[in-house]
């Protein structure tokens, strides 16, 4: 069995970890992103579905395509994150199964019900975004997710002629801490969960 992290890392992946609005100027490099999703990709999904797919968004051609599909209110915290991740799922996910989970006829579970493939797909790969969120916290970044854009822009802008419809949002980098809104309150145990 593996053993409880550490108070201090716990702290540093979700009590002390916030979403940030404002960022330090100071680049994140490809092969820290690379290292994010090294990390990332070991988070469970169903059959091992792994749906999500990434875009990097680091340039400013990046950002500017991106710019028309953002609402006002996520504007300018975007553009000036160092990284905004487009989190997305593949419609056809399903097409890798017989490699990531070969220990039975799982591509059939999904071809044979667009409903369910679209739900699965949807549902791993906003697990996926929580993972991605996860592990840039574990290497010292800094995130901001977000849904206030307009996802049909996105997916004209980005993924045309692909099986990829997008997700959400994440601005990665290093916070600037003096930008941060007041530390919000969360439900309590009794509020949030039940006991059978």
């Amino acid at each position: 069995m593996s053993e409880a992290i550490t108070p201090t890392a716990q702290h540093a992946l979700f009590t002390d970890a916030r979403t940030h609005n404002g960022w330090l100027d100071r680049p994140v490099s490809d092969e820290t992103l690379r290292e994010i999703y090294d990390l990332m990709k070991w988070g469970p999904t169903s059959a091992n579905c792994s749906p999500a797919r990434m875009v990097f968004i680091r340039t400013p051609e990046g950002k500017e395509k991106l710019r028309p599909a953002l609402s006002s209110g996520n504007l300018q915290k975007t553009l000036t994150a160092p990284v905004t991740a487009i989190v997305a799922w593949d419609s056809q996910f399903y097409d890798r199964l017989p490699e990531l989970f070969p220990h039975g006829d799982a591509r059939s579970w999904f071809t044979a019900s667009p409903q369910l493939a679209e739900e699965t797909a949807f549902r791993n790969s906003t697990m996926q975004a929580a993972y991605l969120i996860v592990a840039c916290r574990a290497l010292g970044l800094d995130t901001g997710p977000l849904s206030g854009f307009d996802r049909e822009k996105v997916d004209a802008a980005f993924f045309t002629g692909s099986n990829l419809r997008s997700n959400l949002l994440i601005n990665i980098g290093y916070g600037d801490t003096s930008k941060l809104y007041g530390r919000l309150p969360r439900l309590s145990f009794d509020d949030a969960c039940g006991l059978l």
